[in-house]
């Protein structure tokens, strides 16, 4: 199991992780690791969290659709629901880039 660890990898701000949830776990004691290796625990890790931080700002997203729809900003509701779907689509291509792994 990792310990705490930040990732770095998106928009500007990281998030720090005490362990890797729901996923395979990586140990990062190995001796001779090639950095091939490394990359490839490396990107399965991030595969995985970035379909998880997709899906924290989907719900954001949700909040917002019904707000601009109160306020009277359809066009505005209504694209938001097209990022969401979009979120959607790009985390199922996240997901069977982790099955090819």
């Amino acid at each position: 199991m990792l310990g705490k660890y930040t990732v770095r990898y998106h928009h500007g701000h990281d998030h720090s992780h005490d362990e890797l949830e729901g996923h395979d776990h990586v140990h990062t004691h190995s001796h001779g690791e090639t950095q091939e290796n490394k990359d490839e625990k490396t990107l399965k890790i991030l595969l995985v969290h970035w379909v998880n931080h997709n899906e924290s700002h989907e719900e954001g997203f949700k909040e917002w659709v019904e707000k601009a729809r109160a306020i009277g900003k359809n066009d505005t509701a209504d694209s938001i629901e097209k990022a969401i779907e979009y979120l959607q689509k790009a985390n199922e291509m996240l997901v069977e880039a982790k099955k090819n792994m």
